[in-house]
C-alpha cells in the first residue's frame, strides 16, 4: 500500500512533519528516520500508550491511527466511505476527502474506520516499517574482545540495555546466546514473548559482554546453562569483576541477580531495569538524565486528590508517576484513610502502586518513608485480621527493599522501617528456602551484620535486625553457614550494650536458641551466651517467650559442652543456677511448654557426672518425680524427667555401697592390707 516518493518530495516531508519522541528516536540520525516511525510513536503517545511497552503489532496498529500515516488515511478515508455508504444504502461517496487531514479529527476517523471494517468494505492493511541497518553484530563484538582478553566498553552494555524498551528482539544478538525462560532452548517470535523473557535474554547478553574478558565461549556456555539451577555460578562471576575492575561492577552486581531470577515471576520489569542502571545508579555515560524535583503540579489536582477515593489516588499516581511531589502528597493522603477505605485485608493494587512507586523514586527518603510507613499499616492491620494470612511478595520485591536499603545506608529510622516489612515476609513459610535460592538470604545477613556493627547505639534498629535474625533463621536449612559467623558476637554486644531492654533480652536469647540449634556458635563463646541468656531471665522471669527461648539456647549449648553446663550450675556471682530453674518452676508450674523446656535442659546437665551431686544436693530429683507425675499425658515431658532420675539413681549406687562396706579396722585392714605370707 502507497507508492514511492522521489527523494525531494521525501525529504520536504521530513521538514514538514514534527520531531520524534525525545528519548525513543533519539540516536537515530535524522536523515534516516522513518515517518511511519515517528507517525506511529505520536499515534501511540496519543492513545495514552507507553512506547517502550509495545511490541512490533502493537506499533502497526498505532500507525493505523495517525493522523500523518497514508495507511491511516487511507483507512480512514475508506472508513467514512462505508459509514456513509451504510447510512445512504449503498451509494457511494460523492466527494472525497482532503488528501493532506481527515475530516472531523482522529476521534471522528477512527470511528469512521471501525465501522467501514464491520461492513466489510475494508478488507485489511499493511504497515511497512522502515529500520536501521546494523552492519556488525554483538556477537562479533562479544568475540573480537574475548579473543584479545579485553573488557568492553562502559557503554556498550548500556546501549544493549535500551533494546527492551525499543522492542528490538534480542534473539538478533546471536544463535549461541540462552532464549528466553530459563533458556529453554526455543526462539519465540517477538509478538508472542514476554517481556519477562526479554529481561531474561538481556541478562545473559549483558552477563556475556561484562564476562567475556576472562571467561572462554565454552565456560560462557556453561555459565549460562548453570543459571537455571542457581545463583553460585553467577555469585562467583560478579567477584572476578570486583577483583578485575571491570567498568560498573556494582551496577551490574545489583541488575543482574534480579534479571535472571529463573521463574518469570520474580524477575524485574524493563522500567526497574531502566531504573537501576540508568537513575539509582552512577553509569558515567548515561544517556538519560531525569529532574524528578523540577516538576509542578497544579494545584486544583493536588486538592482532587486530597479528597479522592483510593481508585482515584491510584489513578493520578499511575499517571503523574514520574512527579514526586504528588506520589509524595498521594502516599499521605494514603496515610491518614480508615481501614476501610484502604481495603484491607490485601489491597493488592495498593501495594503494587506503593511498591512500583518506591522503585521509581528510590533515592527519594521521603517517599521512601512514607511508602513503608503505609505497607507497614496494610500489613499489620491484615495479620491483625487473620494472622494465619500471607503476605503477597516475591523475590523481586524483597530485592528492591534490599535495593533501597542500599541507597540509603545513613537513614536509620528507614532500616526499621524496611527490617519490619522484612520480618513480616519473613515470616511466611518456606521464605528462607526461597530467599536462598535467589542469592537473597546471604545479602540480608550481610545487611544486618553492617547495621549492627555501625549503629549498636540505635536501640530501634538493633529491636528490628534481632527479629529480622529469628524470621530468617525459625524454618531455615543453612547449607552455607559462613555468612552467619560474625551474628553471635553481634548479638552478644547488643545484649551487653543493653543489660535492663527486656524486649532485647527476649529477642536475643530467641536468635541464641536459633544459633545453637544450627551449630553456628563457636566453643569460645558458649560461657559467655549462657552468662546471658541467664542474665536474660533473672531480668524478667514472667516473660513466657524470654524464658522459653533461653532455656532452649542454653539446653542446646549444655548438650555439646560440659562447660556450657557448668556455667548453667555455677553463675558469675557464684550463686547456684539451679535454683533459678527451680524458681521458675514454681512460677510457670502450669506451663506445659515451659516446664518442658526447664526439664529439656535438666536433662542434659545430668549427662555429666560431675554435675549429678549438684542436681542431688538442690532437691532437682524431687523436681523431676513431681513433673513425671504431673505431666503423665505428655511423652515428651515424661522422657526427660525419666532421663534425669535415672541418672541420678545411677549416681546414688555407688555411694550406697561405699555406706555398707564394713568399717571395722581390722576387717578393713584384712580387706585392703597385703596378704600374708605363707
Amino acid at each position: 500500500m502507497g507508492r514511492c516518493r522521489k527523494p525531494e518530495e521525501a525529504s520536504a516531508r521530513r521538514e514538514a512533519a514534527p520531531g520524534p519522541c525525545p528519548g525513543l528516536l533519539q540516536p537515530v540520525q535524522e536523515g534516516r528516520r522513518s515517518q511511519t516511525c515517528r507517525s506511529s510513536v505520536r499515534a501511540w503517545r496519543e492513545a495514552g500508550a507507553d512506547p517502550h511497552r509495545g511490541s512490533v503489532c502493537a506499533a502497526a496498529g498505532a500507525a493505523r491511527r495517525c493522523p500523518r500515516s497514508s495507511v491511516w488515511r487511507a483507512g480512514s478515508r475508506a472508513g467514512r466511505e462505508g459509514a456513509e455508504m451504510s447510512s445512504r444504502g449503498s451509494q457511494p461517496r460523492q466527494r472525497a476527502a482532503p488528501r493532506g487531514r481527515a475530516e472531523g479529527g482522529p476521534a471522528e476517523a477512527r470511528a469512521g474506520r471501525a465501522q467501514g471494517l464491520l461492513s466489510g468494505q475494508i478488507s485489511s492493511l499493511f504497515l511497512c516499517l522502515v529500520m536501521d541497518y546494523n552492519k556488525g553484530s554483538l556477537q562479533k563484538a562479544i568475540e573480537s574482545k574475548r579473543k584479545a582478553k579485553a573488557a568492553m566498553d562502559a557503554v556498550e552494555p548500556q546501549a544493549v540495555q535500551h533494546r527492551p524498551g525499543r522492542r528490538q528482539p534480542l534473539q538478533t544478538a546471536g544463535p549461541e546466546l540462552p532464549q528466553a525462560d530459563g533458556g529453554r532452548g526455543q526462539v519465540e517470535h517477538p509478538c508472542r514473548r514476554s517481556p519477562r523473557s526479554d529481561i531474561w535474554s538481556l541478562g545473559c547478553i549483558i552477563l556475556d559482554m561484562v564476562s567475556c574478558s576472562f571467561l572462554e565461549a565454552t565456560e560462557a556456555l556453561q555459565l549460562r546453562k548453570s543459571l537455571r539451577e542457581g545463583p553460585g555460578g553467577l555469585r562467583a562471576v560478579l567477584k572476578t569483576m570486583g577483583e578485575r575492575r571491570i567498568p560498573d561492577t556494582d551496577t551490574f552486581a545489583s541488575l543482574l541477580p534480579l534479571m535472571l531470577q529463573v521463574r518469570p515471576l520474580d524477575r524485574i520489569t524493563v522500567r526497574d531495569v531502566i531504573h537501576v542502571a540508568f537513575v539509582s545508579s552512577s553509569f558515567k555515560s548515561s544517556c538519560i538524565a531525569l529532574s524528578l524535583h523540577q516538576q509542578v503540579v497544579p494545584p486544583s489536582i493536588m486538592d482532587a486528590l486530597l479528597d479522592s477515593s483510593v481508585a482515584s489516588i491510584l489513578e493520578v499516581m499511575q499517571h503523574f508517576s514520574s512527579r514526586p511531589e504528588v506520589q509524595l502528597r498521594s502516599l499521605q493522603r494514603l496515610l491518614t484513610m480508615r481501614e476501610d477505605e484502604l481495603g484491607v485485608p490485601w489491597p493488592m493494587e495498593l501495594v503494587e502502586v506503593v511498591i512500583t512507586t518506591m522503585r521509581q523514586h528510590e533515592r527519594l527518603l521521603d517517599v521512601q518513608l512514607c511508602g513503608c510507613s503505609l505497607l507497614l499499616r496494610i500489613l499489620g492491620q491484615a495479620l491483625a485480621q487473620d494472622a494465619s494470612a500471607e503476605a503477597p511478595w516475591n523475590n523481586g520485591t524483597i530485592a528492591s527493599l534490599l535495593s533501597i536499603l542500599r541507597s540509603h545506608r545513613e537513614a536509620q529510622q528507614l532500616v526499621v522501617m524496611v527490617y519490619s516489612l522484612l520480618t513480616i515476609i519473613c515470616s511466611q513459610v518456606s521464605t528462607s528456602e526461597e530467599l536462598q535460592k535467589a542469592g537473597l538470604f546471604e545479602h540480608i545477613l550481610e545487611h544486618v551484620a553492617e547495621q549492627l556493627s555501625s549503629f549498636p547505639g540505635n536501640r530501634d534498629l538493633c529491636v528490628s535486625s534481632l527479629g529480622l535474625l529469628w524470621a530468617l533463621l525459625v524454618d531455615a536449612v543453612i547449607v552455607n553457614k559462613a555468612p552467619l559467623e560474625k551474628i553471635p558476637g553481634l548479638v552478644v554486644q547488643v545484649l551487653t550494650a543493653y543489660p535492663v531492654d527486656v524486649d532485647m533480652a527476649e529477642a536475643g536469647c530467641g536468635v541464641f536458641w536459633l544459633l545453637s540449634l544450627l551449630g553456628c556458635i563457636q566453643e569460645q563463646q558458649f560461657e559467655e551466651v549462657v552468662a546471658l541468656c541467664l542474665r536474660s531471665i533473672r531480668l524478667s522471669q514472667d516473660r513466657v517467650l524470654l524464658v522459653n527461648n533461653a532455656c532452649r539456647g542454653m539446653a542446646g549449648l549444655a548438650k555439646v559442652s560440659e562447660l556450657a553446663a557448668f556455667r548453667v550450675v555455677v553463675l558469675e556471682d557464684h550463686s547456684s543456677g539451679l535454683a533459678l530453674l527451680r524458681d521458675l518452676y514454681q512460677r510457670h508450674r502450669d506451663d506445659p511448654d515451659v516446664v518442658q523446656n526447664l526439664c529439656m535442659l535438666l536433662a542434659h546437665l545430668a549427662r555429666y557426672r560431675e554435675i549429678l551431686p549438684e542436681l542431688t544436693s538442690n532437691g532437682i530429683g524431687a523436681l523431676a518425680q513431681e513433673i513425671r507425675g504431673r505431666f503423665s499425658s505428655s511423652l515428651e515431658l515424661v522422657s526427660y524427667a525419666d532421663a534425669v532420675l535415672s541418672r541420678l539413681q545411677a549416681a546414688e549406687l555407688p555411694s550406697l555401697q561405699e555406706q555398707e562396706r564394713p568399717h571395722h579396722p581390722q576387717a578393713s585392714g584384712l580387706l585392703t592390707g597385703p596378704l600374708p605370707r605363707p
